[in-house]
C-alpha cells in the first residue's frame, strides 16, 4: 500500500472511498443497535425481566461508545504519523472482524455467562474500529477538497450513516418478513453480521486504491510532524477539544433518541408492531439523508459554525414537543415526529465533520477530530437510550424532551465560545 507521490486522488476515488468505508462501518454499528433491541435481550440476557433485559442489552450497546475514543487515540496517532490511507484500512478490518465474530457467537443457553462477555468484547472491537474510521474518512474527503467546498466534500462520509442505517434496517425488516420468529431468533439474526464480511472485502479493495491526501503530504514535507499527537492536543488545543466535544453531543443524542430509544419505547409501550415501526424509521432516514447535502451546501455559503448554531437552537425547542408527539396516539403524528427529528439530525450532522476537522492543524487533525467526535459520542449517546428509558419509565416522556433540550443548550453555549481560529489545509 505504498503511495506514488506524483499520483493524485481522483474525485471518484476520494468521495466513493470515504463514503463506502463509513457506510460499511455504520451498517455494522447499526445492525448491532437493531439486534440490541430486538434479539439480544432474549438470547444473551434471558434471566432478567423484560425491561431489565433490554437495559442490560443496551448497556452492551454503550460499550462501543466508551471504546471509540481509544480507537481515536490509537488510529489517530498513526493516521497523523504515517498517513491516512494505512490507518483507514486497519480501522475497517478491526470493525469488520469484530462484527462478523458476533454472527458466530453462541447464546446464553449454550455457554452461559460467557456469551454476554464475548458479546461485550466484540462490541468493544466495533467501537475501536469506528473510532479510527470516522476521522480518517472525513479527512480523506476534506483534505482533497477545494477551500470553498470543504463542507460539500465532508458530507460524503457523513452520508454513510443514513445509508448504513437504511441497509441495516432493511436487512432486519427483510429477515423478519421472510422468516418465522423461531427461525429468526435461532439463526436469522446472524445473517447480516456474517454477510457484512462481503462489504468489508469491497471496502478494503477500494481503500487500497487511494493515495495520501495533499494536506498530509505537504505537512510531512514541511516537517510539521509531532511526536505524540494526543499529548499535543491535550496541551495546546484544550479549547477545541472540550468545547468541540460539547458542541457535538446534541448530534449524537437526537439521533439515538430518534432510533434506538423510539424503537424500544414504541414497540414496548406505545403498542407499535416491530415491523411497522421499523418501516417508520426507515422512511425517516430518507429525510436524514436528504438534509445532509442540503446542510453542506448551506454551510459552504454561511459557514459551518453558523448553521450548527441555528440547528442546535431549533433542536432545543424541538425537545419541548417530545411528549406531545409520541403520546398523541396517532401514527401520523409519531411518524411526523420521527421524520422531523431525523431532518434536524441531517442538518446538524452534515457539516459537523468539516467543522470539527477545521478546529485542528494537519499534524494533529486525525487525532483531534476523531477524539472530539467520539468523546461526544460517550457523553451524547453511550447511555442515552438507557437514560431516556429510565426517564420515561420513572417520570414521563416530557422529561426525555427536557433531556434533549438541556443537551442542546450545552451544545449551543459551546458553539458560541469555541475558538474560531482556522488552520491551513
Amino acid at each position: 500500500m505504498k503511495n506514488n507521490p506524483n499520483q493524485k486522488n481522483s474525485l471518484k476515488h476520494v468521495l466513493f472511498g470515504s463514503l463506502i468505508g463509513t457506510t460499511i462501518e455504520f451498517f455494522d454499528f447499526y445492525i448491532y443497535a437493531n439486534a440490541a433491541v430486538l434479539v439480544f435481550p432474549q438470547l444473551f440476557f434471558p434471566g432478567s425481566d423484560k425491561t431489565m433485559a433490554t437495559l442490560e442489552s443496551l448497556a452492551t450497546f454503550s460499550i462501543a461508545f466508551l471504546s471509540r475514543p481509544l480507537g481515536s487515540a490509537f488510529f489517530g496517532h498513526y493516521g497523523d504519523k504515517i498517513g491516512r490511507k494505512f490507518t483507514l484500512v486497519a480501522a475497517l478490518l478491526t470493525m469488520g472482524i469484530s462484527t462478523v465474530t458476533i454472527g458466530f457467537l453462541p447464546s446464553y443457553a449454550s455457554i452461559g455467562v460467557a456469551a454476554p462477555l464475548l458479546l461485550m468484547l466484540c462490541r468493544f472491537g466495533q467501537g475501536v474500529g469506528l473510532g479510527g474510521e470516522w476521522g480518517g474518512a472525513v479527512l480523506l474527503a476534506i483534505e482533497n477538497a477545494p477551500p470553498n467546498k470543504r463542507a460539500w466534500y465532508g458530507m460524503f462520509p457523513q452520508l454513510g450513516a443514513p445509508i448504513g442505517l437504511l441497509l441495516s434496517g432493511g436487512t432486519f425488516l427483510l429477515l423478519t418478513d421472510s422468516m418465522n420468529n423461531e427461525d429468526f431468533m435461532n439463526y436469522g439474526w446472524r445473517i447480516p453480521f456474517i454477510a457484512s464480511s462481503l462489504l468489508v472485502i469491497v471496502g478494503f479493495y477500494i481503500r487500497t486504491k487511494i493515495t495520501e491526501t495533499p494536506s498530509f503530504e505537504n505537512s510531512k514535507k514541511e516537517h510539521e510532524e509531532v511526536k505524540v499527537p494526543f499529548l499535543t492536543i491535550i496541551k495546546s488545543y484544550q479549547n477545541q477539544l472540550i468545547f468541540g466535544t460539547f458542541a457535538a453531543i446534541t448530534t449524537f443524542l437526537v439521533f439515538y433518541l430518534m432510533t434506538v430509544f423510539t424503537l424500544s419505547w414504541a414497540t414496548s409501550d406505545l403498542g407499535f408492531a416491530k415491523r411497522d415501526f421499523l418501516l417508520i424509521q426507515m422512511f425517516s432516514v430518507l429525510f436524514f439523508a436528504a438534509f445532509i447535502p442540503i446542510s453542506a451546501l448551506v454551510a459552504d455559503k454561511i459557514g459551518r459554525r453558523k448553521i450548527l448554531i441555528i440547528t442546535t437552537t431549533v433542536i432545543a425547542v424541538f425537545g419541548f414537543f417530545f411528549s406531545y408527539f409520541l403520546n398523541s396516539g396517532s401514527t401520523f403524528m409519531v411518524t411526523f415526529f420521527v421524520c422531523l427529528g431525523m431532518s434536524l439530525m441531517g442538518f446538524t450532522y452534515g457539516p459537523l465533520g468539516t467543522f470539527l476537522s477545521e478546529l485542528f492543524p494537519t499534524s494533529v487533525r486525525y487525532s483531534g477530530a476523531s477524539l472530539t467526535f467520539n468523546l461526544a459520542g460517550i457523553l451524547g449517546a453511550a447511555f442515552a437510550p438507557m437514560i431516556a428509558i429510565w426517564l420515561a419509565t420513572k417520570y414521563s416522556l416530557t422529561y426525555v424532551g427536557f433531556y434533549l433540550t438541556i443537551a442542546a443548550c450545552i451544545s449551543l453555549f459551546s458553539l458560541l465560545v469555541i475558538s474560531k481560529k482556522e488552520h491551513k489545509f
